[in-house]
């Protein structure tokens, strides 16, 4: 496969994932802000979501103070914000029509009906009016294009570069998620001091497994209320959790071995370090040398990876 198509297809699914991401984190710090709490909790909330895009400078710079409104416009139809929603979709789908031939009619089709539709509820103020809604139907857009690539695309190289895209944009997102928000909780792993504190937490921990769709999947894999190391361990460990940082990298590696022709690859020898790290680590060792320090240095291989893939498969410089 020609390098150009390849990197199109990569940079296509990596940016309808980005946009999904996005909603996610978005729809969950909405909801959460719907909740009684401090100007000062909520302010935390808003502040720890640009955190995790590192967009804080560049929001600053544009709106000043954060608020919540600003914060919401800013992330999704700011387009001089190339990590918004609205931003994303349409790289998504520039990158979908560069390779139109590469792909099925049904999904060139998903893609532009998602930037076609998402222009139009824009402009006509539908998000305004109720923005849980719109971030539902960002998620379930992303989930559509997934599905129809798997349902209709060949098993061929085009397919396992477009994956590739997939599970590394959902690691590196996995990865931020996980250490903004464990970084904000200031009762840390040690309990709550009351019960006021104790209710906060369970709503703080919550919000987080939702973002990721783990609520249902934590209450069915520990049965067990919700504790600060077990949220760490499934979003990090587990390789049955379709989110978690290990069953991100067990995708990447499988693709990766697909469109390598060399079982040498330095490449596809970084990725399967990073995933035996996962496979083979424990929680409580993780928590001991500090949960922010592993996930920095996560967030740093991941980054090394994406720079080793575009260099050996992709664009130079892409």
């Amino acid at each position: 496969m020609l390098s150009r198509t390849a990197d199109h297809l990569f940079w296509m699914s990596r940016y309808t994932e980005r946009a999904e991401n996005t909603a996610r984190m978005l729809d969950v710090n909405y909801q959460t802000s719907l909740l009684p709490q401090s100007d000062a909790v909520a302010q935390m909330g808003w502040q720890g979501l640009l955190s995790i895009s590192e967009l804080t400078g560049a929001y600053t710079k544009q709106y000043g103070d954060v608020k919540a409104r600003d914060v919401i416009d800013f992330m999704v139809k700011d387009e001089s914000n190339p990590s918004s929603i609205v931003s994303c979709l349409g790289a998504a789908r520039e990158n979908a029509r560069a390779v139109r031939g590469a792909l099925t009619t049904e999904v060139w089709e998903t893609q532009n009906q998602t930037w076609l539709e998402v222009k139009r509820m824009i402009k006509s103020s539908e998000f305004d009016a109720d923005p849980s809604q719109f971030f539902e139907w960002v998620k379930f857009r992303s989930h559509l294009s997934r599905g129809v690539t798997v349902g209709t695309m060949l098993m061929d190289e085009a397919l396992h570069f477009m994956r590739l895209g997939t599970f590394l944009e959902r690691a590196d997102n996995t990865a931020r998620l996980v250490d903004v928000k464990f970084h904000a909780v200031q009762s840390d792993f040690y309990g709550a001091a009351d019960a006021r504190d104790q209710e906060y937490d369970f709503y703080h921990w919550s919000a987080i497994l939702r973002s990721v769709s783990a609520f249902e999947v934590y209450r069915k894999v520990y049965r067990d209320v919700i504790r600060p190391e077990r949220v760490a361990e499934l979003l990090i460990l587990k390789s049955d959790m379709p989110r978690s940082l290990h069953a991100s990298l067990n995708e990447v590696v499988n693709n990766l071995a697909l469109v390598s022709s060399d079982p040498d690859s330095e490449t596809l020898r970084r990725a399967g370090k990073l995933r035996a790290d996962l496979k083979y680590g424990r929680i409580d060792e993780i928590l001991a040398t500090g949960l922010h320090a592993y996930l920095t240095q996560f967030l740093d291989r991941v980054n090394d990876l994406g720079a080793h893939i575009s260099r050996e498969y992709l664009v130079a410089g892409a």
